[in-house]
């Protein structure tokens, strides 16, 4: 049902590096450019995330209570893909993990503050 998400940038060269080495891991390369969006997918039959400069010109701001998750194939890759954004100099939102019986999941925020996920079941 998702086609893709979009996330709002103030830098976006800045914020395009960081996920293109982001999402270089799992796979994901550029499938959608312009100068003010970037857009990422693994697959075009897959949904994708994407970067923006606001359209009304106005600043990017981070929506509370906002979060994309990114679907992982197995624990060791929610850890491995964690572990990546920080080194990319993401922001601990809460460290890969389990949660639950079923669940696991590891939480950041992005240079400009926008909060993901990566996560599996199992």
């Amino acid at each position: 049902m998702i086609g893709y998400v979009t996330l709002g940038t103030n830098d976006l060269p800045r914020a395009a590096a960081f996920y293109d080495a982001l999402l270089a891991e799992m796979g994901a390369k550029r499938f959608m450019e312009f100068d003010t969006f970037i857009a990422w997918t693994v697959t075009p039959e897959s949904p994708g995330i994407a970067l923006t400069k606001p359209f009304d010109g106005n600043a990017a701001t981070v929506g509370n209570g906002v979060m994309v998750a990114l679907e992982a194939k197995d624990p060791a890759m929610v850890d491995r893909m964690y572990n990546k954004a920080m080194s990319l100099g993401a922001t601990d939102e809460g460290p890969a993990g389990p949660r639950g019986d079923n669940f696991h999941a590891g939480y950041f925020r992005d240079p400009d503050g926008n909060k993901l996920s990566f996560f599996c079941m199992s």
